[in-house]
């Protein structure tokens, strides 16, 4: 890849709903399973395009699409309308060394809207191996953590052109929601985008209402110090530094290699124990990774699934709720334990933590939290450490069809929440079970791993539009 100049920032401006609802006049208070993201990045997903012919010969083109997705952002906020407003704080009474942190829907200017453009092309960001550094000035917010969405947006797009394509970067603030929100309002924006302009319904409106420890809510405080410093606790060079020393890179495994993997890790298994093409995949990556690092035996290793909790509580909680629901599950063992029982234990392992997470477990977890706030940052060490990987994402969340009237894209993420060990769950390209890992390593551990016998049979390197 030739040497890139820097993003451009050709415009930018601020988006509000179309119209207010009355309900945007009241605040939301947080959940818990909001509340402990405060400290970590915003969510950065966005999408690549080749750019139509046609916008070459003529640049109202690309001012069309602008103005579009624009109109089209305006209405889907009607129904995401808390993501146009910042975060408010107050000392809580009773308690002047606690915090409360709420959205204000009406607080702020609105959504962000940058236009930038940048000098390279399509194949010097899909050709190299790694993703290349440069896709993370695609997005707003970088190095922001979600407190910060006190004075910044809680939403920002960015439409970046390129000479012969064009990324469309979404910062979504964590704290609002999770995975499963963002997507959401990802796929009702691409939906009211289709409509043009016909159809401000949507086919999924979500909802608001958070659930909250039994005793507890809406209001809930977390310890809080008065220097901001001393609270918030970062230091960005130091952050952006370590971000340098990984490499990134995307790993695609077929339908045929996931149906592979999910039927050697059931073999042998009695009838009643279903292991899933994630589980199965997610043992291979564990043993692989986890040989690369060549950690002592006696090492523990943790290897921790993102669960989305909706339909594991009783009553489940609708897909369509709007926040987190995220819980981070666990399970251990010695490396030498891991590598000595091989692939079929640890796919079994990691099943039998999925099938015990039921919603005993869910709720026991946040009340605990109740007792005791810990509010984890990115890279602490109380929540993660370098013989580790946590595994995020989903192979169900709906990425290739949001088009904008560009195609099909292809899905990359920006610098946040990135570390060593970090794995990201796509939906693989060419549909069907297949799947694509997004896997962030040290950079000799990510040679290892691209040389590894056993990950390399499944895998295969995903590049092209």
């Amino acid at each position: 890849m030739k040497s890139p100049s820097s993003v451009r920032h050709v415009s930018e401006c601020f988006i509000k709903p179309k119209y207010n609802r009355e309900e945007s006049e009241e605040p939301i208070y947080l959940s818990p399973w909001d509340l402990t993201t405060l400290f970590i990045h915003y969510i950065q997903k966005g999408f690549l395009f080749p750019k139509p012919s046609a916008f070459d010969s003529d640049q109202n083109h690309i001012q069309h699409l602008l103005e579009k997705l624009q109109e089209s952002l305006s209405l889907t906020l009607v129904h995401f309308y808390p993501l146009s407003g910042r975060f408010a704080t107050r000392k809580c009474e009773a308690n002047p060394s606690k915090l409360v942190i709420y959205v204000d829907c009406k607080k702020g200017p609105g959504a962000r809207f940058i236009h930038a453009s940048l000098d390279l092309t399509l194949d010097d960001i899909l050709s190299p191996t790694d993703v290349p550094h440069v896709v993370r000035s695609f997005f707003d917010h970088d190095g922001s953590i979600n407190y910060d969405g006190i004075t910044e947006s809680l939403l920002s797009i960015q439409v970046t052109e390129l000479i012969d394509g064009i990324f469309i970067g979404c910062s979504m603030n964590h704290m609002m929601g999770d995975g499963t929100s963002f997507w959401h309002f990802l796929n009702s924006w691409s939906e009211i985008f289709k409509a043009e302009g016909k159809a401000i319904a949507i086919s999924r409106p979500p909802t608001y209402e958070k659930l909250f420890p039994e005793g507890h809510g809406p209001i809930i405080s977390i310890p809080f110090s008065e220097s901001e410093d001393q609270f918030v606790c970062r230091d960005k060079e130091k952050d952006k530094a370590q971000l340098e020393k990984i490499r990134e890179g995307i790993f695609h495994f077929s339908s045929e290699s996931v149906a592979k993997l999910k039927a050697k890790a059931n073999a042998g298994c009695n009838a009643s124990t279903k292991i899933s093409s994630l589980q199965a995949l997610s043992a291979l990556i564990w043993i692989c990774i986890t040989r690369c690092r060549n950690i002592p035996p006696h090492q523990k290793t943790n290897f921790i699934m993102v669960l989305n909790n909706r339909s594991r509580l009783v009553p489940p909680v609708s897909q369509d709720n709007f926040g987190n629901y995220l819980h981070p599950l666990v399970v251990t063992t010695t490396c030498g334990e891991l590598l000595e029982g091989g692939f079929r234990l640890a796919a079994w392992q990691l099943h039998q933590a999925v099938i015990n997470h039921t919603d005993k477990e869910a709720r026991k977890l946040i009340e605990s939290w109740m007792d005791s706030p810990i509010i984890p940052r990115v890279n602490d060490s109380m929540v993660f450490d370098p013989c580790s990987i946590l595994l995020g994402g989903s192979q169900w969340f709906n990425i290739y069809g949001n088009e904008f009237g560009l195609g099909k894209p292809i899905i990359r993420s920006g610098g946040a929440n990135k570390f060593d060990g970090k794995v990201t769950v796509y939906p693989g390209t060419e549909g069907g079970a297949s799947m694509d890992l997004e896997i962030c390593l040290q950079s000799h551990v990510m040679t290892s791993l691209e040389s590894d016998m056993e990950f390399m049979e499944s895998a295969s390197f995903s590049r092209s539009l």
